[in-house]
């Protein structure tokens, strides 16, 4: 009996250092994984920003933009993730400050995807009209398009949380996620809305244009055949990121699956909707497309960061 209290000590302290140690691990996990792919990601910016053959090519602003926007995001949820397993709560208004941005670049990622894949149906399947569709300033208009778009399906939820909620709510601590700082019914109904609508417009643009390129490819074209593996790869892209539409349902069908694993379950979404996707875009362009793949691998390694180079024609503005 003497020795009781003090192996209920032992006991309680066992799990308590455990989940500690799992917390220390993932956290770790994600900021290694969020280093490596943004390094990627930057030295492909830089490599954009240092050759004028890529500014001109309304395929590569697309996908600077895409590599772009998963920088952000990467930064903003990681953020996020490591505020969770460090701190559990957090005030709202800090939440906000740092969920809105990741939300929006997460709504960005299947419209660009689905936008490059028309670029693709665009080159293979009508290349006498690309020239003219398929222009620079066209080019960014359609990323000024993206971000309207998730725009109107984002800011709503703050005008109702700033309609429905006390000035007091602001102030409190929660788990900073969606759901619990835009709570309000109206917002859960019009994310599912939102969230829907994108689903079903960006899989019908993938594959629309997959089925186009694939009867194109049917004719032995190599560039087609390309093409209908890179929207492959997008709809990869995009099976993983639109993980997080339904999201809030797996959630509740996981924690009732599997009581008291919130944290894992958590962890492991987010894996797989936030950094798989944005792992994929280096496999994609940094690795697959030749021209790119030619200036790319001399950034890539710190060791070869200032090579000497001759100036190449198509980089002679």
């Amino acid at each position: 009996m003497n020795f009781t209290p003090v192996e209920s000590n032992v006991t309680g302290a066992v799990p308590s250092e455990v989940t500690l140690f799992k917390g220390i691990g993932r956290v770790m996990i994600i900021v290694c994984l969020g280093i490596t792919i943004n390094y990627i990601n930057a030295t492909m910016v830089h490599t954009f920003n240092k050759h004028h053959i890529f500014k001109v090519n309304p395929r590569f602003i697309l996908f600077i933009h895409l590599v772009f926007n998963d920088m952000i995001q990467l930064t903003t949820s990681i953020s996020i993730s490591v505020l969770y397993y460090v701190f559990d709560t957090i005030h709202v208004y800090f939440c906000c400050l740092i969920i809105l941005p990741a939300i929006l670049t997460t709504q960005n990622t299947p419209l660009n995807l689905a936008f490059m894949a028309a670029e693709c149906y665009i080159a293979v399947c009508i290349p006498l009209r690309y020239n003219n569709i398929c222009t620079v300033n066209r080019t960014y208009i359609v990323i000024g398009i993206i971000w309207a778009l998730s725009s109107l399906s984002v800011l709503p939820d703050v005008f109702i949380l700033l309609a429905t909620e006390p000035l007091e709510f602001f102030h409190t601590r929660v788990y900073c996620l969606r759901d619990t700082v835009f709570r309000s019914a109206y917002s859960v109904k019009k994310r599912d809305a939102s969230h829907i609508l994108f689903l079903v417009v960006v899989w019908l643009t993938l594959f629309y244009t997959y089925f186009r390129i694939l009867f194109v490819a049917k004719a032995a074209h190599a560039g087609a055949k390309k093409a209908r593996n890179t929207i492959l790869l997008h709809g990869f892209q995009v099976l993983m990121c639109m993980t997080v539409y339904v999201q809030p349902l797996l959630i509740q069908v996981l924690t009732y699956v599997f009581p008291g694993q919130f944290r894992t379950i958590y962890f492991a979404l987010y894996v797989i909707n936030q950094i798989l996707p944005r792992f994929v875009s280096s496999i994609v362009y940094g690795l697959r497309d030749k021209t790119f793949r030619k200036y790319f691998k001399k950034y890539l390694c710190t060791v070869n960061c200032n090579p000497r180079q001759n100036p190449e024609p198509g980089d002679i503005k």
